[in-house]
């Protein structure tokens, strides 16, 4: 071989190390950027789920040990099936009854995070769920957008306006479990709420179950709580949803046959 030969062959493997390199990089950059494992904690904005692969742990605004230091939580951390209910309650509207009767069937321990005006004006219904053996959890008085809120003053208002409620109904004083409305929050909202002695709540399971003129059918529902449910999961569900009145005894039914239990958020806390 020539040296005029040698000296383009020598080019040719450089340009092709120097592409392969490029090419790798490049790929380090896509699969750093746009990985959905890929989470960076916000300092506020809305709660929001990404699900990468069914019957797994969701993608979050944060993670589990991030939400730690605020006393806060999403989901537990274990390869265990269990599973934890909740339901955010704005108001009555019929469907709180069947709901509780699916709950009493399974022997299914749940959260309601309530809202000052369903405290105020369901004081029997607020009773029964706590006779029932279910926590009731302080979804704030008027359900505002507790981001904006910047005092201790008035954050500590919006809660304390339901916890006297509460007491005034069920006698003792309200389990410290707060969830903030919309999930919409800031890490100051969650230095409040623990300075407070709150336990925040967030969830790993929801679906558009909310607007009440259109109610998703009960297929639509169980083609989003079926395969998304995950070993660990808070369930976030509406009480005021009709459709979760009429599926949620067939749904828990899928879940136990699926190998699911239902606890309680005091374990979920216990063991986070």
């Amino acid at each position: 071989m020539n040296i005029k030969s040698y000296a383009k062959q020598c080019a040719k493997y450089f340009l092709l190390l120097t592409a392969s390199f490029l090419a790798g990089e490049f790929t380090a950059y896509c699969i750093d950027c746009f990985s959905p494992t890929t989470i960076e904690t916000a300092a506020s904005g809305n709660w929001g789920l990404g699900f990468p692969e069914e019957g797994q742990l969701p993608t979050a605004n944060a993670t589990i040990e991030e939400l730690k230091a605020y006393d806060a939580y999403f989901a537990e951390a274990t390869t265990e099936k269990k599973l934890y209910l909740t339901f955010d309650c704005g108001y009555e509207n019929g469907n709180t009854k069947p709901i509780l009767e699916a709950l009493k069937k399974h022997n299914a321990p749940a959260a309601f995070f309530c809202v000052g005006n369903f405290v105020k004006e369901q004081p029997d219904l607020i009773r029964q769920i706590v006779q029932e053996g279910h926590i009731v959890g302080n979804h704030t008085y008027t359900h505002p957008d507790m981001s904006k809120i910047s005092t201790k003053e008035n954050f500590q208002e919006e809660l304390e306006k339901v916890e006297t409620l509460y007491k005034q109904i069920a006698g003792e004083p309200m389990t410290k479990y707060y969830r903030p409305p919309q999930g919409i929050y800031s890490t100051q909202n969650l230095e409040m709420a623990k300075a407070l002695g709150y336990k925040t709540f967030f969830w790993s399971l929801a679906y558009v179950d909310w607007y009440q003129d259109q109610q998703p059918t009960k297929e639509e529902a169980f083609s989003k709580l079926l395969p998304r449910i995950h070993p660990g999961a808070v369930v976030l569900l509406h009480n005021t949803s009709s459709t979760n009145g009429q599926i949620l005894d067939e749904l828990l039914t899928k879940w136990e046959e699926m190998g699911y239990s239902f606890h309680s958020l005091e374990e979920l806390c216990t063991n986070s």
